[in-house]
């Protein structure tokens, strides 16, 4: 029965195959859904998949990966694949992410930017319980270039 639900939620889904085509995919997606390209860093990308009609999205990977984000300090676990219904500024029902809390390893389950202007992300766990970041900290290092000339602009 899993299997079916598998396949009904993934019905009419774009599916793109390979490392960089799955690369590219990833970060149009994110810049479409209004995240910073580094939120997501998975390694050696498989396969990627988007059903528009509803949100839902996967990326599979050829093995877990773990990330440490010294800007949040912060470690964090990606499965082989990881799951989400995407909508602007918002993931939901997010399935294989896992952040190291203390000796705990706590699933996230949702992300989101509430206020573009705050220029912060917030992330939850299946309880509710949540915790912001700067935007900044899961930016790449191109990302905070172009905020920086943009800011420098605007400024003069």
């Amino acid at each position: 029965m899993a299997s079916s639900k598998r396949e009904d939620e993934r019905a009419g889904a774009e599916i793109v195959y390979g490392a960089q085509e799955c690369y590219q995919h990833s970060i149009a997606l994110l810049e479409e859904i209004g995240f910073p390209r580094g939120v997501l860093p998975l390694q050696d990308l498989v396969e990627c998949g988007r059903v528009r009609e509803t949100g839902f999205v996967w990326m599979k990977q050829k093995a877990p990966y773990e990330h440490f984000f010294e800007a949040t300090n912060s470690r964090v676990s990606y499965a082989t694949e990881v799951t989400a219904y995407v909508d602007k500024f918002k993931m939901k029902k997010m399935s294989g992410i896992k952040s190291r809390q203390l000796l705990l390893w706590v699933p996230i389950t949702e992300m989101a930017i509430e206020d573009p202007t705050s220029n912060k992300i917030l992330f939850k766990t299946p309880m509710g319980i949540g915790k912001s970041f700067p935007l900044t900290a899961f930016m790449t290092q191109e990302e905070k270039e172009k905020q920086n000339n943009n800011i420098t602009l605007t400024d003069h």
